[in-house]
């Protein structure tokens, strides 16, 4: 069977990838119905919310599930506001959502492209907060067994841009809807970049949504001008003598302690430093307002973004002896792989 169904206009970098099928779904038994047989019959299937974290190097021989289940569902308690979401929402609505009825804990995540359901399986975050900061529990199909399960946070195996669900439930699990627990008295979270200029007394979640969008326009280019996927590198970890180590030879070098000692380097500062922003290969290229963002120039393919992610991960190694690891999923014809295929 031919792949004649365009992915173009699905996913963020805007790359013109064709799949064999292409279903969109608006309710939990529809995604059922459409998913179980493939599984069942180990066919290629890929479950597809915003496209804002994927890069697709081939056409993909298989089926394209949209996710567009839709709903928001509030319950207020004393000590908490709590949600359940529909996982085809999509992320920023639901910041906006929860702003314009009081309910805060979420401003400080305002533009991460995507949808709610995507939000768990790699721990979406941004300025100091994280998903499994705000998560009372996800609920996802088996596709194993096609029972729904809800998990509880405590069991989503949540890390820095990791969860459950890249591990072992990884090709099993599809996100369903997810719980919120946005809890009262409301505590602004300041300790990261331009917000540290607020002070906690004064400062309204308000306030603080509006930097955010404010920072991220200025910094993101929108994927409807440029082609991207956001954030393509994950901040990496290193141990608290790494850290100083590296800042005794890099003065400047920016580091996050974390509470288990260990340091997240700010991948932007080890790219730019390297000197990769705006450096181009092809249609791919660093952006040149922010170095953790690679960009489509127009008509780059795949295989292209891939190539210059392997130029960066290996030029900021090559500089700093710090290994890069990129945040989307990178798939070929038949499912996930790496960025070298």
């Amino acid at each position: 069977m031919s792949c004649i169904y365009s992915l173009k206009s699905f996913n963020s970098f805007g790359l013109a990838q064709f799949c064999q099928n292409l279903v969109e779904v608006h309710t939990k038994d529809a995604l059922k119905t459409i998913c179980l047989p493939l599984w069942q019959q180990q066919l290629p299937l890929l479950v597809l919310g915003g496209g804002s974290n994927v890069v697709f190097t081939e056409d993909f021989h298989g089926t394209v599930v949209r996710m567009l289940t839709k709903g928001i569902q509030v319950v207020e308690a004393a000590d908490a506001f709590y949600l359940e979401v529909e996982a085809g929402e999509n992320w920023h609505q639901l910041v906006e959502f929860t702003l314009a009825r009081g309910i805060f804990g979420l401003e400080n995540m305002a533009l991460i492209p995507g949808t709610v359901g995507a939000a768990p399986i790699q721990n979406i975050g941004a300025y100091g907060v994280e998903f499994c900061d705000v998560c009372d529990w996800v609920e996802y199909l088996d596709l194993s067994t096609g029972e729904s399960v809800r998990l509880q946070a405590a069991e989503c195996q949540f890390s820095y841009r990791e969860s459950i669900f890249k591990g072992a439930l990884r090709h099993r699990a599809v996100i369903t809807a997810v719980g919120l627990r946005l809890a009262k008295p409301w505590q602004p979270r300041l300790g990261y970049g331009p917000l540290q200029a607020f002070t906690a007394e004064r400062v309204t979640a308000r306030e603080i949504f509006d930097r955010v969008c404010q920072v991220r326009t200025e910094k993101l280019p929108d994927p409807a001008v440029l082609g991207n996927a956001g954030s393509f590198f994950k901040n990496p970890l290193v141990s608290a003598a790494c850290y100083l180590d590296l800042a005794q030879r890099f003065p400047g070098i920016v580091g996050y302690a974390q509470a288990d000692a260990s340091v997240k380097l700010a991948a932007a500062w080890l790219i730019e430093h390297a000197g990769l922003k705006g450096v181009a290969l092809g249609n791919a290229a660093v952006h040149d307002k922010q170095a953790l963002v690679l960009v489509n120039r127009g008509g780059a393919t795949g295989r292209d973004i891939c190539r210059l992610a392997e130029h960066v991960i290996a030029r900021v190694q090559a500089v700093f002896g710090v290994a890069l690891e990129a945040e989307p999923r990178i798939m070929g014809a038949h499912g996930e792989g790496g960025l070298n295929g």
